[in-house]
């Protein structure tokens, strides 16, 4: 194939489209980011407030729901793919790229559960297609494949950080290989992880060594016989609990497609009453209910003792609550709040005999994020990068293979509805008169 001269070209043309895409893309999150930090931190702030009151999240909920819910009726594509139905690299589309734009940011920083991943996704095929067009390359379905999946990988590595994870989540996004990738990935994965761990143990307990690419660097604490069970034990637990979360998302589109005005309204309001009861009965801020997790995420592997039990509590029901609800009427992508659900779980269990902090947050992301994005590999490598910690890379691999499993066995609850517009007046037919 590479010696085809319009496969080459085509190569260097993704390549070159890859630098406006991402700037773009660069410039799309900073606007997000700057929103949010404007909505959330700095005018209750310019208010007298510390954090944000408990009724903050409610005027920009109403308006997001109004927005967005216009946006899916007038606008083409519909501002973006349901969230509940996971991450889609297909049908790049450039009539879709307002709309997504416009959802997105009427959205993510006006409080929605939700991440930037899928919008990144649609913008990133759209834009491709659009500069394509302006050079006036040749169109052809092909091409039209190829250039999308490389807008939509350009666009992403700039929010995860990593060409690598961009790559491999695209790949399993597009399904290539089919039923047999995941076939013949998910035993090796799995076995892989196995012969880490048994690898890890022996080195550890006999302190007979094999040869190894270590090349000195510090390392933390090696993993037990604990770490390895409770992220087993976990694994199954929160791939149940997420994936009942995302049934959920599915019955809030089924919701919202009988009435996408109103209900949309409904739904984003709802989410907005789970994080102000959050703020009410916690004390804390509504802001870790609502938004993404992403910063909150942070702040919490940075400081996990500034969370109480109950809080902890708190904000894994009524955030997996608003996740649900905004997984079915906003738009946005499911990664960042998988996460954020997982790591607080394996923050809550970490005081289990022989877990800890690191391994437990490690797995629950993992977990989680398998859960929602049934993208096993591509959960790997991405808490891998986040985590920062080769020790965990094992309980990584474990916890998001069972967790995958699990959720594969599981109903799979009720389908995405399809998009059903409100009947109009019908059309005077023509007359028939000369």
């Amino acid at each position: 194939m590479l010696r085809r001269p319009e496969y080459r070209r085509a190569l260097v043309f993704c390549g070159l489209i890859g630098i406006p895409v991402s700037l773009i893309a660069f410039w799309f999150l900073v606007l997000l980011h700057q929103l949010e930090n404007l909505i959330w931190v700095d005018w209750p702030h310019d208010l007298g407030w510390a954090d944000p009151p408990w009724w903050w999240p409610f005027p920009p909920a109403l308006l997001s729901g109004v927005v967005v819910a216009l946006v899916v009726l007038r606008f083409p594509g519909r501002g973006g793919h349901i969230p509940a139905a996971g991450l889609h690299s297909g049908g790049a589309s450039k009539a879709a790229v307002p709309g997504v734009v416009f959802a997105a940011l009427a959205s993510l920083p006006l409080g929605a559960v939700l991440g930037p991943e899928a919008p990144l996704i649609a913008l990133g095929g759209g834009l491709a297609l659009v500069f394509r067009d302006l050079v006036r390359a040749p169109a052809t379905e092909a091409s039209t494949a190829l250039l999308g999946a490389a807008g939509a990988a350009a666009a992403i590595s700039a929010i995860f950080g990593s060409p690598l994870v961009a790559a491999v989540m695209l790949m399993e996004v597009a399904g290539v290989g089919g039923p047999q990738l995941f076939a013949v990935m998910l035993p090796a994965l799995l076995s892989s992880g196995i012969g880490a761990i048994v690898f890890t143990g022996f080195d550890h307990w006999t302190g007979l060594k094999t040869g190894s690419l270590d090349i000195g660097l510090p390392a933390p604490p090696l993993l037990d016989a604990g770490d390895v069970l409770w992220s087993a034990l976990m694994a199954v637990a929160i791939g149940a609990a997420v994936h009942g979360v995302m049934v959920g998302g599915r019955f809030a589109a089924r919701f919202v497609s009988a009435h996408p005005l109103r209900n949309t309204v409904l739904c984003a309001l709802a989410a907005a009453g789970c994080a102000a009861l959050y703020a009410v009965v916690t004390g804390r801020s509504p802001s870790e209910v609502s938004l993404s997790g992403q910063a909150t995420l942070a702040q919490l592997a940075g400081n996990p003792h500034a969370w109480s039990v109950g809080s902890l509590v708190a904000v894994l029901a009524f955030k997996g609550i608003a996740y649900a609800l905004c997984l079915g009427s906003l738009r946005g992508g499911p990664t960042f709040p998988s996460l954020f659900l997982g790591g607080a779980v394996g923050v809550l269990l970490s005081p289990l005999p022989g877990l800890g902090v690191v391994a437990g947050m490690a797995a629950g992301m993992a977990a989680a994020c398998a859960a929602a994005l049934r993208l096993p590999v591509s959960t790997v490598v991405l808490v891998v990068l986040m985590v920062g910690n080769s020790e965990t890379v094992s309980v990584i691999v474990l916890a998001a293979v069972v967790s995958f499993v699990t959720t594969e066995l599981l109903p799979q609850g009720p389908g995405i509805p399809a998009f059903r517009p409100r009947a109009g007046r019908a059309r005077r037919p023509a007359s028939s008169r000369p």
